[in-house]
């Protein structure tokens, strides 16, 4: 047999000196460092014009967008601007031959009609309305949802008083005339022109004058001229989104309250069915979810009138729209605590469905809503129990004997 013999020295002896038994103690230059040398010499070489143009070209559109970014930042800080009436009426005479020029289409409608009318063509059961008009409030008990025009006129009225004046009752006439009193004949000329065009608006731009309205000290004067209960539904969707955009909370929920939830109910009550155009409105209140929850959902069901249909239409929003854990957990908290009415039970089960982590003061609240019908004779609407079960499935963990 061959000898093969592929060790002559003791492995021991290998591993205490290697250089003396021809082993390399010490590794060659590899691949590695000439590769690292390489790379130095590449990263000294200049980038070809075409590629380091690309470089710059982006680097400087950046550094546009956080410039146009810083800037609106600071706009936003110093606050809304005011503007007074003469300063006004100098805008709208530029404004004036400029309109005409505006009414351009800008694309199609951001609204898919098909979608937006699943919810409003839900069929109402005739047991169900019946059950919970047992819980509803009486006709004339409740007053009626306060509309601008309302507004208008009870400040008119107020003003009258002061001067003293005899109060003579009216009607939205009286109304108009007393925000048309007050401001310019020319501004008064300009929007009540502005409200006719808005009655036909479809798509499109919408006229300057209108869109300065949110800056202005006295808007809600200013927008009753343009006679919103007329607007068509198109209409209403812009206005929507210009006013809760561009007004704080607390003015976006006056908006909300005296224009958009009246023409909402209108529009239910008449057609049995909201236009697609306003559902989209009602999303786009939800950009400020305290002024949708105070002005739109609260006074809704604390009217004590709210239908059937509507508890529908309101409730499908809250089931498509995300909002905050804290200003869903204060509407529950109302919700919980105000007087009850048949269709306030489709509000809290929609609410309760989202499975939010509510506040112990809330869930006490609610364990108390649900508690003070333990002992009331009437019988009580499939939805309550609906509710009731929706609250026990999610909160089951946190109610204590």
């Amino acid at each position: 047999p061959r000898d093969q013999t592929y060790h002559k020295q003791a492995l021991a002896e290998q591993i205490e000196d290697p250089a003396a038994q021809g082993v390399r103690a010490v590794p060659r230059a590899g691949k590695a460092g000439r590769k690292r040398g390489r790379g130095e010499e590449a990263d000294n070489e200049p980038l070809p014009a075409r590629l380091s143009g690309r470089i710059l070209k982006a680097a400087r559109e950046q550094q546009l967008e956080v410039d146009a970014e810083d800037a609106d930042a600071e706009e936003a800080e110093q606050g809304r601007v005011r503007i007074s009436t003469g300063v006004l009426s100098e805008a709208l005479k530029q404004m004036a031959d400029s309109d005409d020029d505006d009414d351009v289409d800008v694309g199609v409608d951001d609204y898919d009609g098909d979608s937006f009318y699943a919810a409003a063509d839900e069929e109402v059961d005739p047991n169900d309305e019946a059950a919970l008009q047992a819980f509803m409030a009486p006709a004339g008990s409740q007053p009626a949802t306060l509309s601008l025009g309302d507004l208008i006129l009870s400040r008119l009225r107020e003003k009258q008083r002061e001067a003293g004046v005899a109060v003579v009752p009216g009607d939205g006439d009286d109304a108009d005339a007393g925000a048309a009193d007050e401001l310019d004949d020319k501004v008064v000329q300009v929007y009540r022109g502005v409200g006719k065009l808005l009655t036909r608006y479809t798509v499109g731009k919408v006229p300057k004058a209108f869109k300065i309205i949110p800056n202005l000290r006295n808007w809600e004067d200013v927008l009753y001229l343009t006679d919103p209960d007329s607007w068509s539904p198109q209409a209403m969707l812009e206005a929507t989104k210009l006013f809760v955009s561009n007004l704080n909370a607390r003015l976006a929920q006056r908006f909300l309250a005296l224009v958009l939830l009246p023409r909402l109910r209108n529009d239910i009550k008449q057609d049995h069915k909201l236009h697609p155009a306003l559902f989209q409105a009602m999303r786009k209140a939800a950009y400020k979810p305290g002024a949708f929850y105070k002005g739109l959902l609260l006074p809704l069901a604390q009217s004590g009138t709210c239908s059937l249909r509507e508890a529908f239409i309101f409730s499908s929003i809250l089931k498509r729209t995300s909002f905050p854990v804290l200003h869903s957990a204060a509407a529950l908290l109302r919700l919980a605590q105000m007087e009850y009415s048949g269709t306030t039970s489709f509000f809290v089960m929609t609410l309760l469905d989202k499975k939010y982590a509510l506040p112990y003061r809330v869930i006490d609240a609610l364990v108390d809503h649900f508690a003070r019908f333990a002992d009331d004779e009437r019988e009580m609407p499939v939805v309550w129990h609906q509710s009731l079960l929706c609250f026990v499935q999610r909160y089951r963990d946190e109610v204590r004997p």
